[in-house]
């Protein structure tokens, strides 16, 4: 068969049909909003979800352009999907109202005078494209007030209240109220919460919608998408027409990601059903509402490589396009209770937290529960199951999947190498060169318990631990597992002259407390059996120090050969 392309970075709808791009059907969505009649929805999603494209496809359906022949092309780009097969009813509503589309994205900007410079620019794109409308404007001051925000020299005010005033001049010009569809809306607060200017932001955001959501006779319903729920005392102040669908929510589970039917079909199109195992394990793992989803940007970057290359590796594309800048901050203020509960989490265990929807970026930090919630809600951990407790909501929650799996790996590896560069470690060294055994314990167990374990206690996690700490221990190189005597020491440190000194480390681990020191001198016993420092001695090193180090989780114990 002649494959579709894959819709990779495309989130206009047009574009997508028109270009023959492969294309996952949401569209019963729109019968689904049509039937549920909210009418201020609010959809809270992680990033890369398919919120933008479901927007877009919103757009071309129920828009009225003005012209027949515009909304002839549009309703052609439904053709064949599972909409069209939804009855009369529905498709009543399609082409019939005017459409506001406004995207807050652009407000990512670092000062407050470029981020809301950003957003005016935004409402000033909309107007424009709606310029046809001006010449039927028949109030005066409406005429200039548009042409002002077409010309980009609205005043504060024009643009505060500028949602409402377009819906309003759209409900005139077309006898029916607006649809208005906002995408990223949370956007610019999280922006301004990391750029000092959160309350400047919240006063606009809150104004701009305030005026178009709350009690608008010319509003039809609107859509609004984001990452993050944020309460409503914060931004949708008294609106009490407001429809909050999070990823708890039951409804629309199946409209944002791919539902594991999809992905089975996808992979059945492009003759990968093999590759099925490992996009499951890689891409799956997600819960919204009571629906199994998938990564939809993944997945398609997944089978895009698999359409060149069947035996292409999995890879973490989504942790690709973003900072992770929460897991970061949860790890770097993780105290001993919250590394405890990362190392369950990257083991495969789940934790229960108290489920707190309705939070602002400025409670980010009041305290751990906000930030496991920041967590939950932004795709990094997954729902597992919930509880009420009286009168709070608990959730149980664990890591999706390999792909996520992979970023809370490789923050830690990244917080713990900074955190390394920042510890004095010259007791620990010096207490290395001088056979300081009870030193060497009580420096090592002090590290373990500040680090973040990702192989729940096994033998690579204390080797890679160890070879972590020592890379910087100064006049030695380190190698790992290299060829010596009749075998193969796990550490051996050596300086770069022949008549300085080489320390070799041999690593286990016990069963339990009780087992430390036998299984130090079984590390020791192994040192002398294969004769590991012959090799060295050979080499020209006088000076050989053995050391036998066991651990049993965040404790160890040395020994050392006489």
């Amino acid at each position: 068969m002649a494959y579709q392309s894959f819709p990779i970075g495309i989130d206009d709808f047009e574009k997508l049909i028109s270009n023959g791009c492969y294309y996952v059907d949401k569209t019963l969505l729109i019968r689904e909003l049509l039937e549920k009649r909210g009418e201020v929805n609010l959809f809270v999603r992680p990033r890369r979800f398919g919120k933008t494209l479901n927007l877009s496809m919103l757009r071309y359906f129920f828009e009225d352009t003005g012209s027949e022949a515009k909304n002839a092309c549009r309703r052609q780009l439904f053709t064949g999907l599972q909409i069209m097969n939804a009855g009369g009813s529905f498709l009543s509503h399609m082409n019939a109202y005017p459409v506001i589309q406004l995207s807050l994205k652009s407000a990512r900007q670092p000062e407050w005078e470029l981020s809301y410079g950003a957003l005016k620019a935004a409402l000033e794109d909309e107007f424009q494209r709606h310029l046809d409308i001006l010449p039927g404007i028949s109030v005066e001051a409406d005429r200039d007030r548009f042409r002002r925000l077409v010309e980009r020299c609205g005043t504060d005010q024009d643009y505060y209240s500028a949602l409402f005033f377009l819906s309003r001049m759209l409900q005139n010009h077309y006898g029916k109220p607006a649809i208005i569809l906002i995408d990223e809306y949370d956007v610019p607060l999280e922006n301004a919460y990391f750029g000092g200017f959160y309350q400047k932001m919240a006063d606009f955001i809150r104004s701009l919608f305030e005026s178009a959501l709350k009690s608008n006779p010319a509003l039809h319903f609107a859509v609004i998408t984001g990452c993050l729920r944020i309460t409503k005392e914060s931004i949708f102040t008294g609106l009490n027409n407001l429809k909050v669908n999070s990823i708890l929510s039951e409804n629309y589970g199946e409209y944002f990601g791919f539902t594991p039917s999809e992905v089975d079909r996808l992979a059945e199109d492009y003759d990968r059903i093999a590759a099925l195992p490992v996009i499951r394990d890689w891409y799956d793992g997600y819960l919204f509402g009571n629906r199994e989803v998938y990564n939809p940007w993944s997945v398609l970057n997944y089978m895009d490589a698999l359409s060149s290359n069947p035996q292409a590796l999995p890879a973490p594309y989504w942790s690709n396009t973003s900072s992770n800048q929460i897991v970061r901050e949860l790890i770097e203020q993780a105290d001993l209770n919250v590394r405890e509960e990362i190392e369950l989490l990257i083991t495969g265990s789940t934790i229960e937290k108290p489920v707190h929807e309705e939070i602002t970026y400025e409670d980010i930090h009041d305290s751990q529960d906000n930030l496991w919630n920041f967590l939950l809600f932004t795709g990094y951990l997954k729902q597992v199951s919930r509880r009420l407790d009286w009168d709070t909501q608990y959730c149980r929650l664990a890591i999706p999947n390999r792909e996520v799996l992979h970023i809370f790996r490789s923050t830690v590896t990244g917080w713990f190498s900074s955190h390394l560069k920042k510890q004095d470690l010259s007791p620990l060294f010096h207490a290395l060169e001088t056979s300081d055994t009870r030193r060497i314990s009580a420096e090592l167990s002090r590290l373990l318990q500040e680090s973040i374990s990702f192989y729940d206690y096994a033998e690579n996690y204390y080797h890679g631990f160890l070879a972590g700490v020592l890379q910087n221990m100064p006049g030695y190189r380190i190698l790992s597992n290299r060829e010596a005597g009749e075998g193969r020491p796990d550490l051996i440190l050596k300086t770069p002259g022949l008549k300085g000194r080489a320390i070799l480390i041999e690593i286990k681990i016990a069963g339990s407390y009780r087992e430390m020191d036998a299984r130090c001198d079984a590390a020791l016993l192994q040192i002398q059996k294969q004769r590991y420092a012959d090799t060295l001695h050979r080499e020209g090193y006088e000076e050989v120090l053995s050391y036998g180090i066991c651990f049993y989780r965040k404790d160890c114990e040395v020994k050392m050969l006489s």
